[in-house]
């Protein structure tokens, strides 16, 4: 298994190369060469396995056992979910009027991106501890993906990670649970600016390619495809938890409604869509819509300005993970890639190819929702179950609530309603808060403030160039990310 540049500018690299890159050295994401196809016999035989075990078998038809034998594999990944509060670390809830919930925020910081991350940690650390090396991880988080990248490398002495969050533009949970991680591998920056602004200096720093090689920097948005991979596995448990049966000829299709901003779930969708799974992909969005119009119109381009919403971790422009989507619908036409996000990277805003933009609508379906549907969706499903949906699982709710009745559907939750308590009042409902959000508000917390008017990739430069003497000092050396066969980062995006 050889994973590929999207824009076919880059070597191919195995696992462990793209594990260790964010863009490929040519702007693209890395994407498997070839998809695996599954045929009913083990669609069949996977329906009786545990979301465990499917992360499992999934995540061996990507990685080879030379690179990492299976025995081992299952053992990292048992790690990784070790930490997760529900023995089947995830649970469908099966509510009223249909409404299937699949919670995927049973992890550490309650959130849906504690899956992946959790098992992209565990990959990493095996590769740096079996080749004596380090890397330095830089993120830029909406809300929820620097929590979860922190607590996957905490205290690991192979790895210090670098988190920019817009401050006032997080929740308060989500900012405690970032900066109250006392850690020396953990440095977490409050910018004063929105996500997209916090974007530019990590960009710069990324484009430093000779910074970038010696600093080993690599990112763990969803650019990296080792949370893709993990991700598939969410819609094949969905699918075998909602499917009516499966002793019919053809297999039954279930809707799959996906919470989406950056696009990486959904991506993860179209691989399972892909490789047999018979599902029907939805995309919701909040009211930045770029990927509905995309889907709706072939309309990919930006919008004026973010718009904030109740649903704050979806507030994202530019969907970077739709360039995956997009090359595995062309065929993998890596050629046609290349010059459209070349064209989008000048303009911000491109009109799909007509048959490109048919396949996209033929594969997804999509449906936007403003902060009053998100209300209404949150109200309608506590006063029929009493049961709290977090501000973008009630993106999903609110599409299923506008459904005619009697499609087999899931609603994948990417977070607990426990961190969004402004979101909650706004609907008129009552916060419950586990004991460990509850005790944030007490605990220490550390980071450094970057003020409007100070030159941030500065500020990030020095802190990084810092910290890397010190790991000198205590005998942790650098060795470059060539040695993995990838070169350049390119950009990151929350």
């Amino acid at each position: 298994m050889e994973y590929v540049s999207t824009r076919g500018g880059a070597g191919a690299v195995d696992f462990e190369g793209a594990l260790f890159s964010g863009y490929a050295p040519d702007g693209g994401l890395f994407m498997p060469q070839r998809i695996p196809s599954l045929d009913t016999d083990t669609l069949r035989r996977w329906s009786c396995l545990s979301y465990r075990e499917l992360v499992k078998e999934l995540c061996s038809l990507f990685i080879t056992a030379e690179l990492v034998p299976r025995s081992m594999l299952n053992d990292l990944i048992d790690r990784a979910f070790s930490r997760f509060r529900h023995k089947d670390v995830v649970h469908l809830s099966r509510l009223k009027d249909g409404l299937n919930v699949l919670e995927l925020w049973h992890g550490v910081t309650y959130a849906f991106k504690d899956l992946a991350l959790s098992c992209t940690g565990q990959f990493l650390q095996y590769f740096l501890e079996k080749k004596k090396k380090h890397v330095t991880i830089l993120v830029g988080t909406s809300g929820d993906t620097g929590s979860s990248a922190i607590e996957s490398v905490r205290g690991q002495k192979n790895m210090d990670i670098f988190v920019l969050l817009p401050k006032g533009f997080c929740t308060q949970i989500q900012e405690l649970q970032m900066t109250t991680v006392i850690e020396d591998n953990v440095h977490v920056f409050a910018a004063h600016g929105n996500s997209d602004e916090i974007d530019e200096p990590i960009k710069e720093l990324f484009a430093d390619v000779d910074f970038a090689r010696k600093y080993n920097l690599m990112s763990l948005n969803s650019v990296n495809w080792s949370r893709i991979m993990v991700q598939i596995a969410h819609h094949f448990y969905a699918y075998f938890q909602c499917a009516p049966s499966l002793d019919t000829t053809p297999l039954p299709v279930v809707e799959i409604v996906v919470p989406t901003g950056g696009g990486g779930n959904i991506t993860a969708g179209c691989i399972a869509q892909k490789m047999g799974l018979p599902i029907r992909l939805v995309a919701v969005v909040n009211s930045n819509d770029i990927i509905h119009r995309t889907v709706q119109h072939g309309d990919f381009s930006l919008s004026e300005s973010v718009k904030a919403t109740l649903a704050s971790a979806m507030d994202i422009q530019e969907p970077y993970n739709m360039e995956r989507i997009l090359w595995l619908l062309s065929g993998s036409d890596s050629h046609l890639m290349k010059t459209l996000m070349e064209r989008f990277s000048v303009s911000k805003s491109l009109k799909l190819p007509e048959d490109l933009h048919r396949k996209l609508s033929e594969t997804l379906h999509s449906c936007s929702a403003s902060d009053e549907d998100i209300v209404r969706a949150m109200q309608r499903c506590w006063e029929e179950n009493r049961y709290l949906l977090c501000p973008h699982s009630a993106v999903a709710a609110h599409y299923h609530y506008s459904q005619p009745d009697g499609t087999p559907r899931c609603c994948l939750a990417s977070a607990s309603a426990a961190k969004f308590q402004d979101a909650l009042l706004r609907a008129g409902l009552v916060p419950q808060l586990p004991p460990e959000i509850t005790a944030l508000t007490a605990m220490e917390t550390r980071s450094t403030p970057l003020e409007r008017g100070q030159d941030w990739a500065r500020a990030l430069r020095e802190q990084i160039e810092a910290v890397a003497q010190q790991r000198e000092a205590q005998g942790v050396r650098s060795v470059p990310l060539g040695q993995w066969g990838v070169t350049g980062q390119g950009a990151t995006q929350t």
